[in-house]
């Protein structure tokens, strides 16, 4: 047999999502000759490491040992004392992250590179508690024991900076919101961008300018919770990825400059164990009892959980009046000034939760609110009557905390909190939420300069 007939046909470009076996013909063709294991860590971003592709096929299937402070730091990756995961009186150990396969993709920023998520375990082979991804399974299993099954969607606002010599400013200065005209290098990012998601596999809705100067939001379509996470948390990887290439810089932060606000809006609804939708329903009819009691539980229990969805110290310079974020705990229809609003119409009728901005880690909290969800159906609670006026004015409603050390007062010594989460998982995201606040009290920002140096 000739070379020529016996070769074998050369395999294309791997793009989108992978089995683990494209994934392996695709290392034995050099198509991808990187893969990164990466977990989410608290802040939502994902850590990890990357290996050759060929020998963590062959020696790394099971997984591969990193260090536990992944899931016990700040923004800055600064080892933090006090953890029970981790600490300096624990030496920092390792845990193991095992692969999922199914959450294998593409990584078209990084030619010849694949990414695989992974889960983190300790000592005893089952997941750390306090892992984000673990925590929200934890929360989705707990639905589905109540006969439910949950989608999610995500919209994620974020403001896009131009380094300029005088620092970071935003890469447009007018209020574009819903602008079809973009400046040529927005254009060219919002391009790329489009590319290397539809490469990667994820799969977005829309891409919209927003009402703030470089501000802009970006729609996933509506899934499973997880991978709807797992799509975003890659999302945002890439997003840097081709920002610094073009000199720009994507923040994520809940107020990114004085007078605007970032969401991050979760969309959640409900489906019985014969794949219909629970909170069907015609607006002239009003929300069924399901999702009543769903929109009890989101009111009650999520002023207790705070940290979860607002958990740094920017999170609630968002919360201001009149700037569609929320600064009651209200609930309307149709109503973008309520923390909760019921949206879409028939099949499609879902809630919107708008509380957490742009710097929540997805996976808390979707876990945050899928428990509180839980919990309203559990109970069988009822809400207040819907907010029908201006939900800034509705002083008969529970208002927003002013900051995150009165957030996480009422986090850490909170019972239902506790029985919700466990008292480990409210003590580690106690603690970093602890850790943020010291980190600020220690800190003297421009501002205070600018208002104290005459």
């Amino acid at each position: 047999m000739t070379a020529s007939t016996s070769a074998r046909p050369a395999l294309p470009w791997p793009t989108g999502v992978l089995s683990e076996q494209s994934l392996r013909d695709f290392v034995e063709a050099r198509r991808i000759t990187e893969i990164v294991l990466g977990v989410p860590d608290m802040q939502g971003r994902l850590k990890g490491k990357i290996f050759s592709a060929p020998v963590f096929l062959e020696r790394m299937t099971g997984g591969a040992e990193m260090c536990s402070y992944l899931l016990a730091t700040d923004s800055d990756m600064t080892p933090l004392d006090g953890f029970d995961l981790t600490s300096w009186k624990r030496g920092f150990g390792d845990f193991l992250v095992t692969p999922d396969w199914e959450t294998a993709r593409v990584l078209p920023t990084r030619r010849g590179t694949a990414l695989v998520l992974g889960t983190a375990v300790g000592d005893d082979g089952t997941p750390v508690r306090v892992d984000p991804r673990h925590m929200l399974r934890t929360q989705l299993s707990r639905m589905s024991e109540l006969g439910y099954g949950v989608q999610a969607g995500v919209e994620s606002e974020f403001v896009l900076f131009s380094k300029e010599a005088s620092g970071l400013v935003p890469a447009w200065s007018e209020n574009l919101d819903y602008g079809l005209e973009q400046p040529p290098a927005v254009s060219d990012f919002f391009r790329r961008l489009d590319d290397a998601m539809t490469e990667a596999g994820i799969d977005y809705e829309s891409v919209k300018l927003e009402g703030a100067p470089g501000q802009a939001e970006v729609s996933f379509v509506y899934g499973d919770p997880v991978a709807v996470s797992d799509g975003y948390s890659v999302f945002q990887l890439i997003a840097r990825d081709i920002a610094g290439r073009d000199g720009l810089v994507p923040a994520f932060m809940a107020a990114p400059q004085t007078g605007i606000g970032s969401g991050l809006h979760l969309h959640l609804s409900l489906w019985n164990e014969h794949g219909d939708p629970g909170f069907h329903h015609s607006r002239a009819q009003g929300p069924p009892p399901l999702m009543t009691h769903a929109i009890a539980g989101l009111l009650s229990l999520l002023p207790h959980l705070a940290p979860l969805y607002w958990p740094t110290a920017n999170s609630y310079k968002r919360l201001r009046p009149h700037s569609f974020a929320p600064t009651r705990y209200t609930w309307g229809t149709d109503h973008r000034g309520c923390a909760v609003r019921v949206t879409g119409h028939g099949p499609s009728a879902r809630l919107e939760v708008r509380l957490a901005g742009s710097d929540a880690n997805a996976y808390l909290a979707l876990a945050a609110y899928i428990a509180a969800m839980a919990h309203g159906i559990e109970e069988k609670l009822t809400p207040r009557p819907a907010c029908e006026g201006d939900a800034y004015q509705d002083t008969s409603t529970m208002p927003v905390y002013a900051d995150l050390a009165e957030a996480v007062q009422h986090f850490e010594h909170s019972t239902i909190a506790h029985s919700q989460l466990g008292q480990d998982v409210v003590d580690h995201y106690a603690r970093a939420a602890r850790a943020e606040l010291d980190w600020h009290r220690s800190r003297v920002t421009d501002t205070e300069r600018h208002r104290g140096i005459r």
